[in-house]
């Protein structure tokens, strides 16, 4: 699904990223963790386009050098970044927004468009299968919601675009218990029996992980993914911490 080599990443002079290497192979999600200013958020950018980056070294997604691709072609391939910060978007609602978002997608792909009624039916199915109040698709995008419910809107947004790799920044902080279970519920729902999905999940910590089926673990440091291993990894952070790992 992707792979990473040897890929650096400058801003203004300054390193970001170093010779790093990831490959996340179909149906897996990943989880990478780290202190702050490892470079984690960095790296999702670099993968979904993020313009302000000297980026040196190989991406291929589905075997796309996806250094050739601007972002809105990376999304229409099948990409998703859901926001540390999800943004504002005052008087355009949530269907407004998707529904042209949907249809972009499928335009690009060479699919007919859905209509307002089908596109309706199919967001409302989406809906009400994550347990979301159908007032929620009529709201504008991110305006006046809350920590929780801005988070919450990323997944709905991802199950609507059925992205082939979603990047999850650090899509559990600020969230409460209830809140991080809804999101786990999302995503764990987004990848049951999908073969053709993977997923990032970028976090500082492991509550989440708690409620998530994980396939792989990678620590980075310093711009370089230091240490791999499978869920025993994230207890051993819990225990030790990332200097002592």
């Amino acid at each position: 699904m992707l792979d990473i080599q040897d890929t650096s990443v400058k801003i203004n002079d300054k390193s970001i990223l170093n010779n790093l290497n990831l490959t996340v192979p179909d149906g897996e999600v990943h989880v990478i963790m780290g202190p702050n200013g490892s470079g984690k958020s960095t790296l999702s950018k670099v993968i979904i386009g993020d313009p302000i980056y000297d980026v040196t070294g190989t991406i291929y997604f589905n075997s796309k050098n996806l250094l050739d691709l601007d972002v809105h072609e990376r999304a229409c391939e099948g990409m998703f970044l859901a926001f540390q910060y999800p943004i504002e978007i005052p008087g355009v609602s949530n269907i407004q927004f998707l529904k042209v978002a949907f249809n972009s997608k499928r335009k690009y792909l060479g699919l007919d468009e859905l209509d307002a009624v089908e596109f309706l039916d199919n967001i409302k199915s989406i809906a009400n299968h994550l347990n979301y109040k159908e007032d929620f698709l009529y709201r504008p995008v991110n305006e006046g919601f809350s920590g929780g419910e801005k988070k919450l809107n990323e997944i709905l947004q991802m199950h609507i675009l059925e992205p082939k790799l979603a990047i999850l920044d650090e899509i559990d902080s600020g969230l409460d218990v209830d809140a991080m279970k809804r999101v786990a519920l999302g995503i764990n729902s987004f990848m049951e029996g999908r073969k053709d999905r993977s997923m990032i999940i970028i976090t500082h910590y492991s509550r989440l992980l708690k409620y998530v089926k994980v396939d792989k673990v990678h620590i980075i440091k310093d711009g370089k993914i230091v240490k791999n291993g499978g869920e025993d990894l994230i207890n051993e952070i819990d225990a030790k911490g990332y200097e002592t790992l």
